[in-house]
C-alpha cells in the first residue's frame, strides 16, 4: 500500500465529507469554540492555540524519516556539547555571558546532555524532503494539545467519521516522557531510589494547565510530583525544597534559560543547588548550547564539521538553511536589502517567534526598516525555506473557506529518540505563536 495515495485519500475524503455536510460540521466546530476558554487551552489570560477543522495525519514512512531526522540531529547535538565544554577556544564562537558559561560547565551528574527537544521543520509530506527551522530544548512544549484537541473534536461529526473510518491513531507524549525522565534520572550518580519530583517554570508566563498534566503522569508512575515557580524555592545547602518546604530531587526545567537569566538574582536558591549538585536537572544548561540560534551558524563552520562524520556534514549541507550571524564580517548589509525575499531574521535566543522576521512577509520599506534596526545587534541571517502547503478549514475563528496553510512539524525527541509529532500551520508567510498560528491534532496510520 502507498501510504502517501492513503493519506492523499483521507484528505479528499475528509474535505468532501465537510463540503457534504457543511451546516453540521460549522455548527459543531462553533460550539467547540464556545468550550475553548474552560479547557485546558486557555492558560494566563489567553488561548494556546487555535484549531482547524481537518486533521494532520502521518505515515509509517514518514516516521521512519521522523525517526531519522532526531537521530542524526541528536548526534550532532551530542558532538557539539561535548566539544563546547572540552574547548574554550570552541565556546568563544557562542553568544554566553560568564554566568551562563559557568552554570553550562556544571556538571549535571549524568551523561545525557539533551534530554528532551523538539526539532522544528518544513516537511514536504510529498516528496519526505525537508529543512530545519529551529531546535527547541528548555521549554519543549505542546504535548497537551493533541491530547485535548482529540477530546474536543469528538463533537466534530467530520473528525469522528476520519478517525472511525481508517482506524487513526495517537501518538502518547507524557508518559512517555516519564519513562523516559527516569531512564535518565537512574543515571544520574547522587539519585535517590524514589526522587520527588518538581516541574520548574515561571507560573505567570507558562502553560501551567500543561505542567499540571505532567505531573498527574508522574503521580500516575508513583512518585510525587508537584508545579512550582523557579522564584519560590528554597535552598538549605543540602536540598532543594518547594515554599511549603517539601524536598526536590529531581527538576523537570520548562523553565527556557533565557528567562532564568533574566530573573538570574531571584532564583539564586535553584542556581545554588544546581552548581552544589544537589538537584538532578534535566535538561541541564547545557542544552542551551544547542538551543541558541547562533548553533545554526556554527554547524556550518569548517570547526564544527572537523569533528562530525560525513553523514553528518552532508546531513547539515542539505537540510541545515544556510545561516550566519547579521552583522559586519558574515554579510553585507546590502545583500540582505537587495534580495529580501531570500532571507529571514531571528534573534539568537528568543521562542515563540518573537522578534523574528521574513522579507517575503514585509514592503521594501519595512525590511529596510527592520535591517537597519535588527543589522549588528545580535541576530542572525537565515536562507528562507518556503514551507509545504496544505488544505484546511476554519470555522471556528476563520472564514469557513477552503485555504492552503503552510505546515510545520515539530518532533518531539526523548532522551535521543523519536517520540511523536506536533504540528502548527499558518495562513501567512510565517507561524507566531498566539498570533496567526493555528494547530491541529496529529494523527498516524
Amino acid at each position: 500500500m502507498n501510504m502517501k495515495n492513503t493519506r492523499k485519500e483521507i484528505n479528499e475524503d475528509c474535505e468532501r465529507y465537510i463540503t457534504a455536510h457543511y451546516d453540521e460540521v460549522k455548527a459543531a466546530c462553533l460550539a467547540i469554540r464556545e468550550k475553548l476558554p474552560d479547557s485546558p487551552l486557555y492558560c494566563n489570560g489567553h488561548l494556546l492555540a487555535r484549531p482547524l477543522t481537518m486533521q494532520k495525519i502521518y505515515t509509517e514512512e514518514d516516521e521512519k524519516i521522523f525517526a531519522d531526522v532526531v537521530s542524526t540531529m541528536h548526534s550532532i547535538c551530542r558532538k557539539v556539547i561535548h566539544r563546547y565544554l572540552a574547548d574554550a577556544g570552541y565556546r568563544s564562537l557562542f553568544p554566553f555571558s560568564r554566568e551562563l558559561e559557568e552554570l553550562i560547565l556544571t556538571d549535571p551528574g549524568y551523561d545525557q546532555p539533551l534530554p528532551i527537544a523538539r526539532f522544528d521543520i518544513f516537511y514536504n509530506e510529498d516528496t519526505g524532503s525537508y529543512k530545519f527551522c529551529e531546535i527547541n530544548t528548555d521549554g519543549t512544549s505542546a504535548m497537551n494539545e493533541d491530547v485535548v484537541w482529540n477530546r474536543l473534536m469528538e463533537d466534530n461529526p467530520a473528525h469522528m467519521y476520519i478517525r472511525q473510518k481508517y482506524g487513526l491513531t495517537q501518538r502518547e507524549l507524557f508518559d512517555s516522557w516519564v519513562s523516559a525522565f527516569m531512564d535518565i534520572y537512574s543515571g544520574y550518580k547522587d539519585r535517590v531510589a524514589h526522587p520527588a519530583v518538581a516541574v520548574v517554570d515561571f507560573l505567570d508566563t507558562g502553560t501551567l494547565t500543561e505542567f499540571q498534566e505532567f505531573a498527574r503522569h508522574f503521580r500516575k508512575a508513583g512518585y510525587d510530583c508537584c508545579v512550582c515557580d523557579a522564584r519560590e524555592l528554597h535552598y538549605d545547602g543540602e536540598h532543594l525544597r518547594t515554599k511549603d518546604g517539601a524536598v526536590i530531587d529531581a527538576v523537570y526545567r520548562r523553565a527556557v534559560t533565557s528567562d532564568l537569566m533574566a530573573h538570574f538574582d531571584e532564583i539564586q536558591p535553584l542556581i545554588s543547588a544546581i552548581q552544589d549538585r544537589h538537584v538532578f536537572l534535566a535538561g541541564s544548561l547545557r542544552t542551551q548550547v544547542v538551543h541558541n540560534k547562533a548553533f545554526f551558524t556554527i554547524m556550518h563552520l569548517p570547526r564544527t564539521q572537523e569533528f562530525l562524520s560525513d553523514r553528518e556534514i552532508d546531513f547539515i549541507r542539505e537540510h541545515i538553511p544556510y545561516t550566519c550571524d547579521f552583522g559586519p564580517g558574515s554579510i553585507e548589509l546590502d545583500e540582505v536589502l537587495n534580495n529580501k525575499d531570500r532571507y529571514i531574521l531571528k534573534p539568537n535566543d528568543s521562542y515563540g517567534a518573537s522578534g523574528v522576521a521574513d522579507g517575503l512577509g514585509h514592503s521594501p520599506e519595512e525590511w529596510e526598516k527592520i535591517c537597519r534596526e535588527y543589522y549588528g545587534n545580535g541576530f542572525i541571517c537565515q536562507e528562507y525555506c518556503r514551507p509545504y502547503e496544505s488544505r484546511n478549514i476554519d470555522f471556528m475563528f476563520g472564514d469557513g473557506r477552503f485555504h492552503n496553510y503552510i505546515n510545520m512539524t515539530g518532533l518531539y525527541a526523548y532522551n535521543g529518540k523519536y517520540a511523536g509529532a506536533y504540528t502548527r500551520l499558518s495562513r501567512e508567510t510565517l507561524i507566531v505563536s498566539y498570533g496567526n498560528e493555528r494547530s491541529v491534532a496529529s494523527y498516524y496510520i
